[in-house]
């Protein structure tokens, strides 16, 4: 279970520090010296949040999904059959405490609330209903945008929240991963009146949030198999290489080839021909559940030309160009970094120099070698090695939020300066 640390210091008393946290916020977002410095995550976030031009005074008007939206949204998250897990688990607390059980999709959207009458009411004079958006570069630091950020459990108390609006609140939020591919799906949350605090309740946020990992985990193991039987004639038919994966592109089976254990698909998979980073060109045909696909082979001819870092839209993005198209996927913060410091040092980063630029140490290098070895599960031949690098034939671009954006996203706001200053 990840290790995970209360808003109330051990044997703190919530009432006093509920008033100390009031004016450690005041001090340091008017630019004073605060009593005490906050914690780490929440001061990270408030830096993030005035370089985005947010406004702490002002409580954001957040206008919810309508409901055909909402629908379309719980449909798309994957997150309904983790609904009842979630709610054996948490309701009860949640209506106990006087709190709100939420859950959340991975853009932020509430899509799902439930808990008591009264505490409802309170939630629904703040904005925070089903339907509206919870990203921190939105709202400001809350226990629910702020996780999905720093990808990890965070309880957020009183004070901590950037938002004035939002001090008379405490939230303990923790992300739901895909247990395959790591990435979040979205989160719950348990969240009330400030007198409500309690330091148990982000471990317990926490361990639920591990329990329905479980159960995905336990789903798609037996998708798997099930594409895994499905396959096997199919594969016993064909003539050259073949493989099977599941939509996540997890292999359920392969012929003619050594087939990685997952293959980064698109975003947008369709039948025909498709650049593959790990196999190259690939002839794409629909299964019930997953997809065949039949590589034909490198061809000179179909080396990826160009790599797009996109940093401008509400998360990383990279997207790689060919002859046959382009092909784009989702990069975690981490995997961002490392793509921004290949690209501006285009002759290659050691391991060494690679752990500087993204932990200003050196000696990271184990760490180093792990994302990266991820990140080639992506990108493939388009990322080298010795030193690490983006293939001198592939164009590299950056992009940026536009002047005229309101806001930098918080999410890639510590990208988007660096570069700037770089």
């Amino acid at each position: 279970m990840t290790a995970v640390q209360s808003a109330l210091p051990p044997g703190a008393d919530p009432r006093v520090h509920t008033r100390l946290l009031a004016r450690v916020r005041a001090a340091a977002l008017s630019g004073g010296t605060p009593p005490a410095a906050p914690r780490p995550v929440i001061g990270a976030s408030w830096r993030r949040l005035r370089g985005s031009g947010l406004d702490p005074s002002r409580t954001p008007d957040v206008v919810p999904l309508d409901g055909a939206a909402l629908e379309r949204r719980r449909a798309e998250s994957g997150l309904a059959p983790l609904l009842p897990l979630l709610r054996e688990r948490l309701l009860p607390v949640a209506r106990d405490a006087g709190q709100v059980l939420v859950v959340v999709d991975a853009g932020c959207r509430v899509l799902w609330r439930e808990g008591g009458a009264e505490v409802r009411r309170r939630a629904d004079r703040l904005g925070f209903v089903e339907g509206s958006c919870w990203d921190e570069d939105v709202v400001g630091t809350n226990a629910i945008g702020t996780s999905v950020v720093v990808r990890a459990p965070l309880q957020v108390h009183a004070a901590e929240h950037y938002a004035e609006g939002h001090q008379p609140w405490t939230c303990a939020a923790a992300p739901l991963r895909d247990p395959v591919t790591g990435r979040v799906l979205g989160v719950v949350d348990l969240s009330g009146p400030a007198s409500t605090v309690h330091p148990s309740t982000i471990a317990l946020v926490d361990a639920v949030a591990a329990l329905a990992g479980q159960e995905l985990q336990q789903a798609h193991t037996r998708h798997v198999e099930r594409l895994r039987t499905l396959a096997a004639p199919i594969l016993a038919r064909l003539t050259g290489p073949a493989l099977v994966v599941g939509v996540d592109g997890c292999t359920a089976a392969a012929a003619g080839l050594a087939a990685p254990d997952r293959v980064a698909l698109p975003e947008e998979v369709h039948a025909g021909p498709v650049w593959v980073p790990a196999l190259g060109r690939c002839t794409v045909e629909p299964l019930p559940g997953g997809w065949l696909l039949r590589p034909s082979g490198p061809a000179d001819d179909d080396r990826p030309a160009g790599l797009v870092l996109d940093l401008a839209g509400p998360r990383p993005q990279v997207q790689v160009t060919g002859p046959s198209g382009s092909w784009t996927a989702g990069l975690s913060l981490r995997h961002a970094e490392i793509l921004l410091a290949l690209a501006r040092h285009p002759a290659g980063r050691s391991a060494a120099a690679l752990a500087a630029d993204l932990f200003g140490d050196p000696t990271r290098t184990v760490t180093v070698r792990a994302e990266v070895s991820r990140l080639r599960r992506t990108l493939g031949s388009v990322l080298l090695t010795q030193p690490y690098r983006v293939d001198e034939d592939v164009a590299v671009e950056v992009r940026l939020p536009t002047p005229a954006a309101r806001l930098l996203p918080a999410s890639t706001a510590p990208l988007v300066e660096r570069l700037r200053r770089g």
